[in-house]
């Protein structure tokens, strides 16, 4: 019997090792120029988040379901974005854009649990403010802290399990050559392009995860605010529709920018290859867990208070130490004097 001469193929070139990533730009100068740019929001991006996480956290009045929510999110955010701008500042000053195959596939399967986890928050976040619009009454018998951490963690789960079943096989495909990424992440679907194996199976999977997960969410999300919309019209008061309308324009907020660049990217993977997609993989890869913090917190009054009240304590911390400081620098001067 004839040996099938593909399956020969395959089995006669070397596995690849490693890929290469071309990143967002081969022009030198254009990459020392944008480093300290990306610098500069992954670390506003570290820092606002693990802000608003403190203040959450050392304000006994923000101990409600829906800034606990918010925490959870600016904890994602940080976890999201550190599993990808590290390694894209490192590249801007790196000749050789390289990465290992197992890095690649770490560094994909990190960045896909935190964003599906963060599509389970948001609908988890959605639902948090039907209960509080439409209940207002049993709202803190329905949204308990016990209630509300089952959701976050399932949240995680969710992203965890469906993260690493697209990951697992598609990263077992045969990879013979060339390894060739033409993006600044190792982008899935570039990634089973350059599979020696037949990728449809895979490509399935990928889409089907968006749209299980993607979609899914999305329509959770969609169907919380039907209900918030129905609840807020038999609102007489405009003042209390208002205000009960105010408590959700953030959330609508963070869910048009992220489900607007997330569904146009994954929705789409024949277009992986154009700046369009680099352009909108770097909005809600870098730009968005930058901005959920800014959104919240802005238009937030009660964590406006929460950080100024913050920023006079640490002022109040800081006085006295000068004070202290001063009162022994004085106490050692007369003593030397003195002797």
């Amino acid at each position: 019997m004839a040996p099938n001469k593909s399956m020969e193929g395959v089995e006669n070139h070397t596995s690849v090792a490693m890929f290469i990533l071309l990143g967002l730009s081969d022009e030198k100068e254009l990459q020392l120029i944008l480093f300290p740019v990306f610098l500069g929001i992954y670390l506003g991006t570290l820092l606002w988040n693990l802000c608003l996480i403190i203040v959450i956290k050392i304000n006994s009045n923000l101990h409600t379901p829906m800034y606990l929510f918010l925490s959870s999110l600016s904890f994602i955010d940080i976890c999201y974005s550190s599993s990808i701008s590290p390694r894209m500042l490192s590249d801007f000053l790196r000749d050789e854009k390289t990465i290992s195959f197992m890095a690649c596939a770490t560094q994909y399967f990190v960045g896909a649990w935190m964003g599906l986890a963060e599509c389970c928050l948001l609908a988890a976040m959605a639902y948090d403010r039907y209960v509080a619009i439409g209940s207002p009454l049993q709202y803190s018998a329905i949204m308990v802290p016990g209630r509300c951490w089952k959701m976050i963690a399932g949240a995680c789960a969710s992203g965890f399990l469906t993260s690493l079943v697209h990951v697992l096989p598609c990263f077992n495909l045969s990879y013979c050559g060339p390894n060739i990424i033409q993006h600044f992440l190792c982008d899935i679907t570039q990634v089973i392009s350059l599979s020696c194996s037949n990728p449809f199976m895979c490509q399935m999977i990928v889409f089907l995860v968006a749209m299980f997960m993607g979609l899914g969410s999305l329509f959770v999300i969609l169907l919380s605010y039907g209900f918030i919309a129905a609840s807020i019209l038999k609102i007489y008061s405009v003042k209390g529709s208002a205000k009960a309308f105010n408590t959700c324009v953030s959330h609508l907020a963070a869910v048009t920018l992220f489900y607007s660049t997330c569904l146009s990217v994954y929705m789409h993977p024949g277009s992986s290859h154009s700046m369009k997609h680099k352009v909108l993989s770097i909005f809600y890869v870098i730009f968005i867990p930058l901005l959920n913090p800014l959104i919240y917190s802005l238009r937030n009054k009660d964590i406006k208070e929460a950080l100024m009240r913050l920023i006079k304590r640490q002022h109040i911390y800081f006085s006295k130490n000068n004070i202290w400081a001063a009162i022994i620098t004085i106490r050692k001067r007369e003593a030397s004097i003195c002797k």
